[in-house]
This record gives structure tokens, C-alpha cells and sequence, in this order.
């Protein structure tokens, strides 16, 4: 080093340079690192669970949102015949956004050009096309809580800021314009869900359109989280782009569809971001299994065996809202649709993880701790998700009736 610089002077400069450069653009000062996220707790207990039917033991599966129903059996022919014809490869199928293009037009009264629908492999990669196609590092984006663990989570591996809105039992666990109206400054983005996760509200017409009015009087892009829709015990849940035609909606198969490990979605981006989302899911994550398309499209034309899903949730719904007083679980917003039961357990725990944990080792029954979907007061809730079979909830309600109860009374 013949310019008399030190090695240590060499290496500081060298450290401070890098600093510079990788944060070039971004706030001065500001150290560019790996976001941390929280992890799924549902998914670690999922995985005890599994290993303890690995074991033997007879395990009830209602910690994930995942019908046990497969997919409608036309669709699994159409597969099968695929299979045996057709070599497929990379493609994402223009008669499957044609279809879901007629769907938005029969459903909710909306033109939807098929070129606006960019099919994914499931919801969450259409939330991430949602979000980076829409939003730089460092915008904030608001969202209820509680909510589902993966809004939060996929937003800050993007580098995006979280903006929870406390949302409680007053407001039935859900977004209002008022909430929205009184955050400052005003955020980039809204996450709007309903049904929601983990609660099964649903927003009414005049609630959601509200809360879009708030969202252009004060610039903020709506991504809507659709994946519940067709999944009512009521009125139908409303589209956001009913109210609001710029906003991207994120949907999938997973759900009303029963089809949740073929891995399809779909999002629907305004004209402006149809590019964006585009460029993104072909480098992210090229195109959907060519199989679950060709069995998506069949799965449109399934709605009476889908219905009669919709009829085994509602008779499960029935069926826990019975259990629960017996349980000494009173505060809850009974869920207008999706399948799940979101419960106040405070009255037997402050810690809902290891709650659910002994739950399951006690009794075999999976279910999700409420600190996945509120950091915040989750500690004293837990999610039911009641898309199992009824024969399997009714099981359940047997193995936990006496568990409860004995919690309580330990309490007393």
C-alpha cells in the first residue's frame, strides 16, 4: 500500500464505502440488512402433529384453512386425462383467464379484461406480485390486526413497513374507514380481507365502500385478499372492485375450490401494474403447474359439489358455536363466512402457544395459537378452523370438552 494508507485505514474506508454504495437511494445513514419475520406458528405445530400420528396417535387437523375435501372429482378425471395426452411444460392457459374473466362479470358484475389476470401458483405468490409491483422498500402498507400471519411476514421480507390497525370485538374484528381515515400520515397501501383470516367477518357493500372512498381520498392503493369469496353462510362477501377498479385482487383455488395443494391463484392487476406483476411472476416464479390449470378450468363448472362443501362448513360452524359456552369461550364474532372461529381465551391462558401445544399433546387436536395472527393480543386467543369433515369436528368437540373443562376448573 504505497500511498500510506494503513491496513486498518484500508479496511474502514473499504467498510464505508460498501455502507454507501448497497444503501445508495435509501435513507442516509440507514444500514441496509436481512428483514427478520416472525415465523408461522401453526405450521411448527402442524409439524408435531404430523409426528405425532407418526407415532399412532389419533391427530385432528384444524390448525391450517385447508379443506379436507379434495378437488371436485370432474376436475381430477380432466387431470388424469392430461396425464396420459398431454406432455405440458411452461404456460400459463388463456382459457382459464377467459373463464375467471366471466366469473367476475356473472358473480359481482364486473368487466375484467382476461388480460388483467396473471395466473400464480397459489395466493401467497400473488401477494407478493401485488405488493413489489406496486410498492418501493420502505412503503408502508396498513393492515388489520388481527389478520392473517403472512400479510405482516411478506411484507417485511419486501422491505416494506406493516401498519397494523387494531381492529376488536366492537368492530367485529375487522377494517373500518374510520380506522383507515385516522392513520398519519397515510400509508401507500390498505390490505383489505373479507371474509377475513383468522376471524370469518365479512365486510358489508356499504363498509367496503366506505372504506375504498377513504382509500382515493387519500391516495392508498387497496389490495383486496378475495381467497374466501364463495364461502358465505349469508350475503355473499362483495369484491372490492365493485367499488373500486384500480385495486388488485389476490384469489385462489385453495379454498371454495377444495383445491389448496395444486397450488393455484390468481391475481387481478389494474392496466397500469398488469406489466409489472407480469415481469415479476415469469422471473419469480415462471408459470402455475400446467396440470392444476387444466383442472382449474373444470372446477368452475363444479358448483354443486362445491355447494355441498359450503353445507359441511356450515353444519361445523353450527356445531363448535354450540361448544364453545360449555368452554367458557363467550367473546367471539360469529364468522360470516371462510371457516374458521377466531376465540377469546383469556380466561384459561396468556400464553396461546403453549396452550395449543398442550392441547394438542392432551388431546390430538391441532389448532393455531392466536399470536400468528396479533402479536399484539394474541397471546389470549386461539383459530378453529372447521374445514375438516363434520364426523372429524364432532370428534374433536369430544376430545376437548373435558379438556376445557378441567382447565377451568383448575382456574377456579
Amino acid at each position: 500500500m504505497g500511498s500510506g494508507v494503513s491496513p486498518g485505514d484500508f479496511v474502514a474506508r473499504s467498510e464505508k464505502f460498501l455502507v454507501l454504495f448497497f444503501n445508495k437511494g435509501t435513507k442516509a445513514g440507514a444500514v441496509t440488512r436481512v428483514p427478520e419475520i416472525d415465523p408461522f406458528h401453526a405450521i411448527t405445530l402442524s409439524a408435531l402433529a404430523h409426528r405425532l400420528a407418526a407415532e399412532g396417535r389419533s391427530v385432528i387437523h384444524m390448525e391450517f384453512g385447508q379443506p379436507s375435501t379434495g378437488a371436485p372429482r370432474e376436475a381430477i378425471a380432466r387431470a388424469h386425462h392430461v396425464l396420459d395426452t398431454d406432455p405440458m411444460g411452461y404456460w400459463e392457459s388463456q382459457p382459464l383467464k377467459e373463464r375467471i374473466a366471466r366469473h367476475y362479470r356473472a358473480q359481482y358484475g364486473v368487466d375484467v379484461a382476461p388480460e388483467r389476470i396473471v395466473l400464480t401458483c397459489g395466493a401467497s405468490p400473488a401477494l407478493v406480485l401485488a405488493l413489489s409491483s406496486c410498492f418501493a422498500p420502505g412503503a408502508r402498507v396498513a393492515v388489520a390486526r388481527p389478520g392473517y400471519v403472512a400479510y405482516r411476514n411478506t411484507l417485511r421480507a419486501l422491505h416494506m413497513e406493516p401498519v397494523e390497525i387494531a381492529c376488536g370485538a366492537a368492530e367485529r374484528f375487522q377494517l373500518t374507514a374510520g380506522a383507515v381515515a385516522a392513520l398519519e400520515p397515510a400509508p401507500e397501501g390498505l390490505i383489505v380481507a373479507s371474509p377475513a383470516n383468522p376471524t370469518g367477518t365479512i365486510l358489508s357493500g356499504a363498509a367496503l365502500a366506505a372504506i375504498v372512498e377513504v382509500c382515493r381520498a387519500r391516495s392508498i392503493r387497496i389490495v383486496s385478499d378475495e381467497i374466501y369469496h364463495g364461502l358465505s353462510f349469508g350475503e355473499p362477501a362483495r369484491s372490492v372492485l365493485e367499488f373500486d377498479p384500480e385495486a388488485l385482487v389476490v384469489n385462489s383455488f385453495s379454498k371454495y375450490f377444495s383445491m389448496a395443494p395444486w397450488r393455484l391463484g390468481w391475481l387481478v392487476a389494474p392496466e397500469d401494474r398488469v406489466a409489472a406483476a407480469r415481469a415479476r411472476m415469469g422471473n419469480l416464479f415462471l408459470t402455475p403447474p400446467a396440470l392444476s390449470q387444466h383442472a382449474g378450468l373444470v372446477a368452475f363448472e363444479c358448483r354443486e359439489e362445491l355447494e355441498g362443501h359450503l353445507a359441511v362448513y356450515r353444519r361445523n360452524r353450527d356445531l363448535m358455536l354450540e361448544a364453545l359456552p360449555g368452554w367458557g369461550v363467550r367473546r367471539i364474532a360469529p364468522p360470516d363466512g371462510a371457516f374458521y372461529l377466531w376465540a377469546d381465551i383469556g380466561h384459561l391462558t396468556d400464553d396461546s402457544l403453549a396452550f395449543c401445544e398442550a392441547l394438542l399433546r392432551e388431546t390430538g387436536v391441532a389448532t393455531a395459537p392466536g399470536v400468528d395472527f396479533d402479536p399484539v393480543e394474541g397471546r389470549r386467543f386461539m383459530r378453529f378452523s372447521f374445514a375438516v369433515s363434520t364426523d372429524r369436528v364432532e370428534e374433536a368437540i369430544r376430545r376437548m370438552t373435558p379438556w376445557f373443562a378441567a382447565r377451568m376448573e383448575a382456574g377456579a
